[in-house]
């Protein structure tokens, strides 16, 4: 294994999948990072990204973005930039420049991020780039200021929701999961 996947291999691991499905994901992300000489990079078809799902804890409600390519609310995140290893240090940039929200942390404990989620998701042909897939993998980030938030761009806008509205909203299953999730987090600490 090369530098560059070394943090997401340390990342995912003591990471426990919760069903098969989440397991054959989690073992395609790992032989990527280990056999790919930078998994980060777009240009492989499969290829590693970095998401989260934004919560007010106090309202117990999360930060969807509208995807005009999916056409649906999903949460924030993306591609590794050059030079970028950690996944959390991605999506954590990732989401303060689609939130403009400069407050986040981890949740529910901002000394140790863990991943909520690992996925693999394949992404249609658009924008320039033929059909591939995301290995991504999803944190829980807090805010304490949620009428901060601001959409990167207007085509994306942003709505606080509560879990149950915000799995109505998407039409990701995966991305429902990691709804319940959340829910079941901001359940626990409330």
């Amino acid at each position: 294994m090369r530098a560059v996947g070394r943090p997401i291999a340390e990342t995912l691991s003591g990471y426990g999948a919760r069903d098969a499905a989440e397991a054959a994901d989690v073992d395609r992300i790992r032989a990527l990072v280990a056999g790919a000489e930078d998994p980060w990079l777009r240009s492989i078809p499969l290829h590693v990204t970095a998401s989260a799902l934004v919560v007010h804890p106090g309202t117990g409600r999360v930060l969807m973005r509208y995807h005009p390519g999916l056409r649906s609310w999903i949460q924030v995140g993306g591609h590794g930039d050059p030079g970028e290893t950690a996944p959390l240090g991605v999506a954590l940039r990732e989401a303060r420049e689609e939130t403009g929200l400069v407050d986040l942390v981890p949740y529910p404990d901002p000394s140790a991020a863990t991943v909520l989620q690992a996925v693999v998701v394949p992404v249609p042909a658009g924008g320039g780039e033929p059909a591939h897939e995301h290995a991504d993998l999803r944190y829980v980030l807090a805010t304490a200021e949620p009428d901060r938030a601001r959409p990167e761009k207007p085509e994306a806008p942003l709505r606080w929701m509560t879990p149950a509205e915000a799995r109505r909203a998407t039409t990701e299953a995966n991305v429902r999961e990691a709804l319940h999730r959340v829910e079941a987090l901001l359940t626990a600490a409330g």
